[in-house]
């Protein structure tokens, strides 16, 4: 049973407690109205003249008694106007009792929706944040109370969150850059080198740190991409997917392609490096004699399959974590920099969809991205 929401609860308080308070006073008043009807004994007595002896006196009038058969009619009937009395007390009073409890209820809803209208807002401005877009704030007007100086703490958080990611994505990009120079002159200086007449032994120190040197570039450039998207998109057009996939995979001779006219709003060179990413990472880590599947829907946008190695489920997700490989034959490679799908996942997030992946039972993966 789904529990109920905040205002609910409120709701029912402040019902709960009107019933409460009505059930109350209705006790109260029936007590009071119960003790202010007189005993029909003693009202029949004091009607049919029967006085104390003390406040008779020889002079006084004797007012005749009335026989006991009339004053056990009039005892009678006294009792049941007491009891119809009492009782009609009891439903008119519990039926007023309901209707306003049922008025309470809904102005209870009223008052619980405008107190948590701020919580609400709050919700709404923490949904539609991103790590792209953190400029938003809830600028709560109002009085100075709780929900203000909960606003307001919310948005200070905000301030905080939205410097340190700044700083974290200009260190990343500034970084990348930096490094580029070096790692280019060195790629220079050993390319020259090797040109030279340099005994075996050199010349394979020489290709080694080419390849390190390479690879190292490949890792700058994945963070340099991730660093981009992870900022978001300052623009979108639309861009056929179906053409990126047919532009990625025309060279490829094992790589089945299935598609279909699909659009999506977005930057073409960030989804042309989730395209490329997910072929190559399907590419990558097949066995010999396997295929590579690309598929395009609307729904999901764009799925890619392969067979390969069995990969555990529980180590599925981590390989959208920056330098993660998996598995020791994948963890073994060094032509990749463990980027490929973290750049997918920052990619998809950028546009506002997802990525997932899930192991074959046959071995392999499925990796499929949702774009609006």
């Amino acid at each position: 049973m789904r529990p109920l929401s905040v205002r609910g609860r409120l709701t029912a308080l402040y019902g709960g407690m009107f019933m409460l308070s009505g059930i109350v006073l209705l006790v109260i008043v029936y007590l009071l109205v119960s003790q202010a009807l007189p005993s029909p004994t003693r009202f029949a007595d004091t009607s049919v003249g029967q006085m104390p002896a003390d406040e008779t006196s020889q002079n006084a009038p004797t007012v005749p008694a009335l026989p006991e058969q009339n004053t056990a009619q009039v005892i009678q009937s006294l009792t049941a106007y007491r009891s119809s009395t009492l009782t009609t007390l009891l439903v008119q009073s519990g039926a007023a009792l309901l209707i306003t409890a049922a008025l309470a209820v809904l102005l209870g809803r009223l008052v619980a929706g405008r107190i948590l209208r701020p919580l609400h807002d709050i919700t709404g401005t923490a949904r539609r944040l991103g790590a792209e877009d953190l400029n938003r704030r809830i600028k709560l007007n109002g009085p100075d109370d709780e929900l203000k100086e909960l606003a307001d703490t919310f948005d200070g958080m905000l301030d905080r969150l939205s410097r340190s990611f700044d700083s974290q994505r200009r260190f990343v990009a500034n970084a990348s850059h930096e490094l580029r120079t070096p790692l280019a002159l060195q790629r220079t200086l050993i390319e020259v080198a090797l040109l030279a007449d340099v005994p075996p032994e050199t010349r394979l120190l020489g290709a080694r740190l080419l390849d390190t040197n390479a690879r190292t570039e490949r890792v700058l450039d994945g963070l340099l991409v991730l660093a981009r998207s992870d900022r978001g998109l300052s623009d979108r057009v639309p861009v056929r997917l179906d053409h990126l996939v047919e532009t990625v995979a025309k060279d490829l001779d094992d790589v089945e392609v299935r598609t279909g006219p699909r659009t999506v709003a977005g930057d073409p060179v960030l989804l042309e490096r989730l395209v490329l990413n997910l072929i190559d990472n399907a590419v990558t880590y097949n066995h010999a004699g396997g295929w590579v599947r690309v598929e395009i829907a609307d729904t999901p946008a764009l799925v890619v399959s392969n067979t390969g190695p069995q990969i555990d489920p529980e180590t599925v997700q981590a390989l959208f974590e920056p330098f993660h490989r998996g598995s020791p034959d994948r963890t073994g490679d060094t032509t990749h920099s463990g980027l490929g799908l973290s750049i997918v996942r920052s990619v998809a997030d950028a546009h506002g969809g997802r990525a997932e992946a899930r192991p074959r039972p046959d071995g392999g993966l499925d990796v499929t991205v949702w774009l609006p």
